[in-house]
């Protein structure tokens, strides 16, 4: 078991936090403070213990100079210090003198927000290649490192896998409360057990395909995901994600799953995105696009879903952000609520989808971080977790 941060004394020490503060922002107004209620409690308890608190953390993605504008942490800053109840001071700097001196005349109960750990990316990628230069200046300003970024987790970066070298280190509330509710999802005895997969890439889900499969009574596949795997059987559809190079992959789960793997039937199609059918999978050309499931694959995914005790639900079944196109993904939303399935939503864009239908309070647990989320379903382990010490 890791250290929490609940193992160390904290009264008048410096607890560098890295949190995932990486919310979305238009013209630098938060749209969404989720991520940051979700580091709430880590904060406050190093606040109520007395303890001098450095956050850090990512926002968005920084390639140019230009970015630094619109990918700045100071208006998160403000929204921390409104739920926190205090100010949160704020460093423009990544790495200086001034900032140095800023972490040593930090007071107890004091907080402060350093800027985007990846403006650091300008100089070299030093934040996303784990410069341990960079790791070891961060670490210098503290005493204890805390991992509360669960989104991050996956990633090998000087703020999540560099810092912890140089510091005693442990988890969060939030990443303990992740890794737990999925543990109790994967290691439960209970059957069936089924996977719903949806989204756009097969790419990016072929590891977490195979492991899936080895424990999962049924597979379903929706949206995008089972273009590939239709194309393999023959069927004309439009396939984004180039079939033929995921053809031999397709072809031996099939085979060899054949039993477990449930694909659509029929799909909502246009040609224009204009004018909309309904088109049987043998129905279907080249010419339509399927932007979601229909009436008869969400009927037969339901026989399914209900005689499930758990269920893993990543990626929508369809184009969700068009409420046109958000009907696949709400029914089985629906029947996984009215028939209180245990149900793991594997954060990202399904999770996105859940809280824009009405169903962020409905399941077991809808994770924080897609991509790390994937990455623990795959392999049981992350690397930012590693990284942190264990329990003696």
């Amino acid at each position: 078991m890791k250290k929490t941060i609940k193992d160390f004394e904290l009264k008048g020490k410096t607890v560098i936090i890295r949190c995932d503060l990486n919310v979305p922002m238009i013209d630098g107004t938060i749209e969404d403070d989720t991520r940051i209620r979700s580091s709430l409690r880590t904060i406050k308890f190093a606040i109520d213990a007395s303890a001098k608190v450095i956050l850090l953390s990512h926002l968005g993605r920084v390639k140019k100079d230009a970015d630094k504008i619109t990918n700045s942490l100071y208006p998160v800053s403000i929204r921390l210090s409104k739920y926190l109840g205090r100010e949160v001071l704020f460093s423009y700097d990544t790495r200086s003198d001034v900032l140095t001196k800023r972490a040593q005349e930090l007071k107890e109960k004091d907080i402060l927000l350093i800027e985007n750990t990846r403006f650091e990316d300008l100089d070299g990628n030093k934040e996303s290649s784990c410069d341990l230069e960079l790791a070891k200046y961060w670490s210098s300003l503290g005493d204890i490192f805390i991992n509360d970024a669960y989104g991050s987790c996956h990633r090998r970066h000087a703020s999540i896998v560099g810092i912890p070298q140089y510091l005693p280190s442990g988890i969060g509330f939030l990443v303990d409360k992740e890794l737990k509710k999925i543990d109790a999802i994967l290691n439960s005895k209970t059957h069936p057990f089924i996977v719903i997969l949806g989204g756009k890439k097969i790419a990016d889900k072929i590891t977490l395909i195979e492991r899936l499969l080895e424990k999962c009574d049924k597979l379903l596949i929706g949206g995008a995901m089972s273009f590939p795997f239709l194309k393999t059987l023959g069927y004309d559809v439009v396939d984004s994600s180039n079939a033929k190079e995921y053809q031999s992959f397709c072809q031996s789960v099939l085979k060899k799953y054949a039993d477990k793997i449930v694909l659509p039937s029929d799909f909502l199609t246009s040609r224009d995105n204009q004018n909309i059918e309904i088109k049987n999978i043998n129905d279907i050309s080249e010419k339509d696009i399927g932007y979601d499931i229909g009436p008869k694959t969400i009927k037969r995914f339901e026989e399914e879903i209900k005689k499930a005790k758990r269920v893993v639900i990543n990626g929508p079944m369809g184009i969700f952000e068009d409420k046109r196109f958000a009907h696949g993904t709400s029914e089985i939303f629906k029947v996984l609520d009215k028939n209180k399935i245990k149900t793991l939503v594997g954060g990202g864009d399904t999770a996105s989808a859940a809280n824009s239908l009405g169903y962020a309070s409905s399941f077991y647990h809808i994770s924080t971080g897609g991509g790390a989320t994937l990455k623990y379903l795959e392999d049981g382990k992350l690397v930012g977790i590693e990284a942190i010490d264990d329990k003696e």
